[in-house]
């Protein structure tokens, strides 16, 4: 198969689909891989070393696509890249379509598929390829969140560990998964006085039993939500329903009874986020404040760190990238099951019922 790795091109993201090494195992698979100039350059990959592992670079975007059966990328395709999309071909990355129509409808039109690292399940029912990146932009929703507290950066000017006879500032988090384990340990490391709430009290049971009762633990409803956020200094969304939209569980009025210069770090924010008043930021310009808030919602939080991203993606990515590339994507599926639910768009129809349900469009079973 040939398989293409375009340069990503949305607001400061550095990373790239594919280290040198996973180029290297798909040309000894027998694969052609077509790499764009510069692709791994803000990750610190350089031309040479993809040439080196049996690649050939490319100097457009274009010529990646023209040439590529599949696309491995790292985010959803921007609407630049629309026009490059084309029957048949497959794109394997991250496309969070629920909070995007103009993409899903893109893809539905070009009758490309669109397979997405974030609805792929394991056999013990996890997102293998979600894991890594939530790891890291949850441990990243603790250090962003403290350097926006800090009052040159609009924050109340609160240590998130305090010091001897002040008390440390109080991190609430949204949501028990993998975002919210991660920031539970760089918060709890940093000092912080912590509370975690989900809505699975079997999850909070191993929370309790992993922090030996070093976090607060409460079950998640409107009181309780309120609650934490009214005290919270750092609040946390950390919420994910696989392939649908993050419900909206922390409202506007719980934002305004906030301390002004709190911040709110929304990791959900790619699956349109679970607080009301999220909306979409960039690395460039990250932060906006509403009722005296500092809000942090960038949509590509783990590209800041873009060498640790990288490798941890491709890490968890190959595999199935070399899958795809040896037997095609239905050949992949029948080999492994599990890599159906990853399957977004398929042939000019939506194939994963939450995308449909979240954009009110039809779904359809994928074709055998």
């Amino acid at each position: 198969m040939d398989v293409g790795l375009p340069k990503e091109v949305k607001d400061n993201e550095y990373r790239v689909g594919l280290v040198p090494s996973g180029v290297h195992a798909l040309v000894q698979d027998g694969n052609c891989v077509w790499v764009q100039k510069g692709a791994g350059g803000g990750s610190g990959f350089s031309d040479e070393e993809y040439r080196a592992a049996g690649a050939t670079t490319l100097e457009a975007a274009a010529d990646v696509y023209e040439r590529s059966d599949m696309i491995v990328k790292v985010k959803e395709p921007v609407p630049a890249e629309y026009p490059l999309l084309r029957k048949g071909q497959i794109i394997f990355s991250y496309l969070h379509l629920a909070p995007l129509p103009e993409l899903t409808h893109a893809l539905l039109n070009s009758h490309a598929a669109g397979v997405a690292y974030e609805t792929i399940r394991d056999v013990h029912g996890r997102l293998p390829l979600l894991i890594p990146m939530s790891e890291i932009a949850g441990r990243m929703s603790v250090v962003v969140g403290s350097y926006f507290l800090q009052k040159g950066h609009g924050g109340r000017g609160v240590l998130l560990g305090g010091v001897p006879g002040v008390c440390p500032a109080r991190v609430a988090i949204i949501g028990a998964g993998t975002v919210g384990i991660n920031a539970a340990k760089m918060a709890i490391g940093m000092g912080a006085q912590v509370l975690i709430l989900d809505i699975d009290l079997d999850r909070l049971r191993h929370l309790d039993d992993l922090f030996f009762g070093r976090v607060e633990t409460q079950i998640s409803s409107a009181y309780y939500v309120g609650e934490a956020v009214k005290k919270a200094d750092l609040l946390i969304g950390a919420v994910l329903l696989p392939g649908a939209s993050a419900p909206k569980l922390v409202t506007r009025r719980m934002i305004s009874t906030m301390q002004p210069g709190s911040v709110v770090v929304d990791v959900a924010v790619d699956q349109g986020g679970c607080i009301e008043t999220t909306r979409p930021t960039s690395h460039s310009d990250p932060v906006y404040m509403v009722d005296g808030i500092v809000h942090y919602c960038v949509t590509n939080m783990p590209g800041a760190m873009p060498r640790t991203s990288t490798i941890a993606l491709t890490n968890a990515t190959l595999p199935y990238v070399r899958d795809i590339a040896a037997l095609g994507l239905k050949g992949a599926i029948a080999a492994n099951p599990l890599l159906r639910d990853g399957v977004n768009t398929f042939g000019g129809q939506i194939v994963c019922r939450p995308v449909a349900e979240s954009l009110g469009l039809p779904y359809s079973d994928m074709p055998n």
